[in-house]
């Protein structure tokens, strides 16, 4: 028993002494060693601490550790670091290579470190995204031990991109190429077809941009965004002020209506400001600025302005990496068009390049022309201002491409003019004769089936030609049965059913009306001598689209005067061929005081018959 109580504390105190000396052989990290994570410091792959002073600690066997030296910034070659993986391992040594996925991934970042001191930003970019699929491939499931350290360098890779794409942002002058031309394949392709089957397209847009680009680069200047952006038209328009897309999008800039009135481009039945080269030009930079801002990088910006920021940060949303991503990242989920787009500018810019290289003519490049401005109240044509000053049409048109049908608008409009013809102008402004135009007005039509371009034209009392104009409809295209087209017309109004014996109500009198084939509300308060805004008040409708066989409500409206007939109102009843714009200049009001003072919008149709309220 003696010997018994002696033998127990020395084999205490052996296996105590054991546990030590096996600590001290297999320990190889001071837990107190820390690494600063910014780029300005870089430590040894080791440890790492983040913002959050929380130690980043590696437990790993001496002889599977590897790391980088920070004096190899010194070196005039970095290699990047290299870790190979038995997979047929038992679980101790599993678990040595999970460890090691993760030393793997801190020495690449501390080699995309190096890298961005360098100025290889692409190189440390691919390296971090190397670093994040090494920490992906770690299988917590067996070892969730390693699930804060995978973390923590998640966090960590993600802040060291956001700093690479800030310092990218920092410098917006134009001191240094900002696009970075990569000669892939698709860029390659690119340059194929622009070098190749499209060689003449191309050669025309670089002469025409002579028009445009001196003014373009200005304004990119004050910007402060860099000047290879002036080519983008060059793959938006080619130039053209007015080019138009199978999506409606207009003007050397290809706007859209939306996103034109977003950024200040407005228009109507005179102008279209997508059309003016400078105001367009203002509003996409103020656009691609703001995309820029946005996405932080020019090439994911540009794919953006191609198919929208909505389209590209959805697609960014369904990636896998959840940090950030650039436009060769998100290149395959892209809409086909934008696939193309991206990579159809960094050709334009390789290409501008190397004009001698590519057998590029630019030596009959226009200028832009020189002009003067003058504000101008009265309502003129081009034409009739060319002959009196002595210029041709389409150089008034050039210069004022806005005017969609070469005619002043009613109201105050700045009028360019050439330069050298300035003087003449002011001289003959007055001899200049004034000219009016109505605003261009259609009725719809739905086409039935056997119906043709030249019945219909001859039902409407109008030419086929301003029927295939006004609905883009060529030769080789065929009307469809059920396709609403528009009619252009003058006055013309769309027939409607012949108004029976109107039905008195009596003062407090409820009756009720079954909708008909024909029906419209107009229709029917003229047959109970009553208004629509009452109908539609006693029947709680929220539109005035009515249904066969739908039940109405109609009641007496008499003793109740508008408001407006209190006030000097009078009563006008439209005439076969008045429209409201003729109205509302017979009475010399304004059409928007017209259609306010009778509830009706500019889509509104009025017919034979119909009570207007005219001032």
């Amino acid at each position: 028993m003696n010997k018994f109580h002696f033998l127990l504390p020395m084999l205490l105190i052996l296996i105590t002494a054991g546990c030590q000396q096996t600590y001290n052989t297999t320990a190889t990290i001071d837990p107190t060693q820390t690494i600063d994570n910014s780029f300005q410091n870089p430590k040894p792959a080791d440890s790492v601490a983040l913002d959050n002073n929380q130690p980043f600690v590696k437990e790993a066997n001496a002889e599977t550790k590897t790391s980088i030296d920070t004096s190899s910034k010194n070196s005039n070659q970095v290699n990047p670091p290299v870790v190979s993986i038995d997979d047929k391992a038992t679980p101790s040594d599993k678990k040595i290579s999970e460890q090691e996925k993760i030393d793997h991934a801190l020495e690449l970042c501390n080699y995309a470190q190096l890298m961005w001191e360098k100025g290889k930003i692409e190189e440390a970019l691919s390296n971090l995204d190397s670093a994040y699929d090494s920490i992906l491939a770690l299988d917590l499931e067996v070892f969730p031990e390693y699930n804060q350290q995978k973390e923590d360098i998640r966090f960590l890779i993600s802040k060291r991109i956001l700093e690479i794409y800030a310092s990218r942002q920092t410098v917006v002058t134009g001191q240094y190429n900002e696009i970075p031309i990569i000669l892939n394949n698709h860029v390659q392709k690119e340059i194929k077809r622009l070098t190749g089957p499209e060689k003449r397209f191309f050669t025309e847009s670089i002469k025409r941009s002579g028009l445009y680009r001196p003014y373009i680069v200005s304004e990119l200047k004050k910007a402060g965004l860099p000047e290879e952006l002036s080519w983008l038209p060059l793959i938006e328009s080619g130039y053209k002020t007015r080019a138009l897309s199978k999506a409606r999008a207009l003007g050397l800039w290809q706007f859209i209506p939306s996103t034109g009135y977003k950024f200040g481009l407005n228009r109507n039945y005179y102008i279209d400001e997508r059309l003016d080269p400078e105001k367009a030009t203002k509003a996409a930079i103020a656009y691609l600025k703001e995309l820029h801002n946005l996405f932080g990088d020019w090439t994911t910006a540009l794919a953006s302005y191609n198919c929208g920021e909505a389209r590209v940060l959805k697609i960014i949303r369904r990636q896998k990496i959840n940090y950030l991503d650039n436009f060769w990242d998100l290149y395959q989920n892209l809409p086909r068009e934008t696939r193309r787009y991206v990579p159809r500018f960094l050709a334009t810019l390789h290409i501008v390049n190397n004009l001698e290289k590519y057998n590029i003519d630019t030596t009959h490049t226009l200028s832009p022309i020189e002009y003067k401005t003058y504000a101008i109240n009265k309502q003129v044509r081009l034409k009739d201002i060319a002959i009196e000053i002595g210029e041709k049409t389409n150089v008034l048109k050039q210069l004022n491409p806005e005017l969609r049908y070469a005619l002043l608008p009613p109201k105050t409009y700045n009028l360019k003019i050439p330069a050298d013809k300035a003087d003449v102008f002011v001289a003959k402004l007055d001899k200049i004769k004034s000219s009016y135009s109505q605003p261009q007005t259609y009725v719809y039509h739905r086409v039935r089936r056997g119906e043709t371009l030249s019945g219909i034209a001859t039902k409407y009392k109008t030419s086929i030609r301003s029927i295939s104009s006004a609905n883009h409809i060529y030769k080789s295209h065929q009307l469809i049965a059920g396709k609403v087209i528009k009619i252009p017309s003058k006055g013309h109004v769309t027939k409607r059913p012949a108004i029976r014996t109107k039905t008195q109500i009596k003062p407090g009198q409820k009756i009720t009306y079954k909708v008909k084939r024909g029906d419209n509300l107009w229709i029917i308060a003229r047959k109970f001598s009553t208004t629509t805004k009452h109908i539609v008040s006693v029947n709680n409708l929220s539109s005035t689209k009515l249904n066969i066989g739908q039940t109405l409500y109609i009641t007496s409206s008499k003793g109740k005067i508008p408001a407006s007939q209190k006030q000097g109102a009078v009563t006008y009843w439209v005439k076969t061929g008045d429209s409201p714009f003729s109205i509302a200049k017979k009475y010399k009001m304004s059409l928007d005081r017209l259609l306010a003072l009778n509830h009706l919008t500019k889509r509104s149709k009025i017919f034979p018959g119909q009570k207007l309220l005219v001032e």
